[in-house]
């Protein structure tokens, strides 16, 4: 099976793409060729999918099984794609994010069906405009399409609300003993994915005839607080949780203050509200899928990965310098 991963390297994709390799699929990866993470057996087509002509020009001689966009985020993005695909893959899967479920949930539990409505977050209405969009190419033209949707997914990222993603200043600010913020009352129910656990039921989809026009969310069952989450970050660094509970409301709107206003959206439309994913769709349709890494057992391999190389270990002062301001706002500090 011949398969091209737009993008491919990045934090979800990278693990995908070891056990494509590792299932004997014929992998490509289309991307700039910038990011220096060698995947053995993969086979690289460098261009700037900004660039449609060049982007044209490098896939000619190519017809794939399936072609993946792993970082396709706007309307005109998938657009374009249409144009380049159509007739020349029998499988595009489109990742979305599962941030476009309905905020505030007007159920619990979610599954594919539950509505796609997020008011909060611009990031998640352009993925939803995308999967419309999509979904309309599949019902006029048949357009193969598969929609993909992850929860918070991390390897090589420090998946918390508020402190870190791809720097290491949460678990310094943890070793220093500093205040960090846990936001609302910290009870909120969350999800979180490893890398390695979403590739077991995204690979199985490649090439998956009957998962044409359906939509998959992929996410861990292990369901957590956030002051669980948090808890198990500072137990892998080796300290002592030093929390301050803080509304997400106050939170956002000093963020607001400061000029992050993805914050609202990241917060307000994702991570404060609870989540409980339903994932017998994906299991119906990759019996094989289960996902059996630990938040506590993951986070700690993550952490040993940025240590592994100290240029990896990046203190992000913005956030320091954000968390203490929410902090001094609040009368904490």
């Amino acid at each position: 099976m011949k398969v091209l991963f737009i993008g491919g390297t990045g934090n979800i994709s990278t693990a995908s793409s070891r056990l494509a390799i590792e299932r004997g699929i014929d992998l490509y990866h289309l991307n700039r060729g910038l990011t220096k993470r060698n995947i053995p057996g993969v086979k690289t087509i460098v261009a700037d999918m900004a660039n449609s002509q060049q982007v044209a020009e490098a896939l000619i001689g190519h017809n794939f099984d399936v072609v993946v966009n792993f970082i396709a985020f706007k309307p005109e993005e998938v657009k374009r794609d249409i144009a380049l695909f159509k007739g020349k893959t029998k499988q595009y899967i489109f990742i979305s994010s599962a941030s476009a479920y309905q905020k505030p949930g007007g159920h619990p539990v979610i599954t594919e069906s539950t509505p796609l409505c997020n008011p909060y977050w611009d990031y998640s209405r352009d993925k939803i405009t995308c999967e419309e969009i999509l979904n309309n190419e599949f019902r006029n033209s048949g357009f193969p399409i598969t929609i993909v949707r992850p929860s918070l997914t991390y390897e090589t990222v420090i998946p918390v609300a508020i402190g870190s993603w791809i720097d290491f200043t949460i678990v310094e600010r943890m070793r220093q003993g500093k205040k960090i913020i846990i936001h609302g009352d910290g009870t909120s129910l969350w999800t979180i994915t490893h890398s390695a656990d979403f590739a077991k039921g995204f690979v199985g989809l490649l090439g998956h005839q009957q998962a044409i026009g359906h939509s998959f969310h992929i996410t861990s069952d292990e369901i957590l607080t956030w002051n669980q989450i948090y808890e198990a970050v500072a137990n892998a660094a080796g300290a002592k949780l030093n929390a301050v509970h803080i509304a997400s409301d106050f939170i956002c709107d000093v963020a607001d203050q400061m000029g992050m206003h993805w914050m609202r959206g990241g917060l307000l439309g994702d991570k404060s509200q609870s989540v409980i994913f339903d994932n017998s769709k994906i299991k119906r349709f990759v019996p094989e899928f289960t996902a059996s890494i630990p938040f506590s057992v993951g986070i700690k391999q993550t952490i040993e990965w940025f240590e592994a190389h100290p240029q990896r270990m990046v203190i992000d002062q913005s956030n320091n310098d954000f968390i203490d301001k929410v902090l001094a706002r609040y009368g904490a500090l």
